[in-house]
């Protein structure tokens, strides 16, 4: 059963607040549930992920930030990103570039990086965030990548962003 989470809207109802006349254009915080998004297809094999937050149109600065679940045997090649991302390991066990890392381990991607080479036996679920680049300003890609109809064969993937 899904739980409602009130939307920033539903949230702010009511709230009378007396923000400083240099602070109005602030904006507010935004709440969703995990329960309230479907789980999409991901494109390496074995991942799937609700992406409670991602780029668009009038939001183009929100990161990717959300939970990938993967199945026993995932698995995805070394590759290249631009921007910056951090991963909290939830449950399971994930070889990444050769080193394990188990439940509450938190890496840290910077810009750019690559990605090691990364399987999992166990299967589990992470969350991550990932971030325009600080130094390089690239964005992080959401569409194609986490909502795919389909999933392309790893070997015409791109790796190089």
């Amino acid at each position: 059963m899904s739980k409602h989470v009130p939307d920033t809207a539903e949230a702010n109802a009511g709230l009378a607040t007396a923000r400083e006349a240099s602070r109005r254009d602030h904006l507010p915080y935004d709440i969703r549930h995990m329960d309230d998004v479907d789980w999409e297809t991901i494109r390496w094999p074995g991942e799937t992920g609700k992406m409670l937050f991602h780029p668009r149109p009038e939001r183009p600065t929100e990161p990717n930030a959300g939970i990938l679940r993967l199945e026993p045997g995932a698995f995805h090649p070394e590759h290249y990103h631009g921007f910056a991302q951090v991963w909290y390991v939830l449950k399971g066990e994930f070889r990444i570039g050769g080193t394990l890392c188990t439940p509450g381990a938190m890496l840290y991607h910077p810009d750019p990086h690559f990605e090691g080479e990364f399987h999992t036996d166990t299967g589990g679920e992470i969350l991550i965030v990932q971030y325009p680049g600080p130094t390089t300003g690239e964005r992080p890609i959401y569409s194609g990548r986490f909502d795919m109809t389909e999933r392309k064969s790893v070997e015409k993937e791109r790796v190089d962003l």
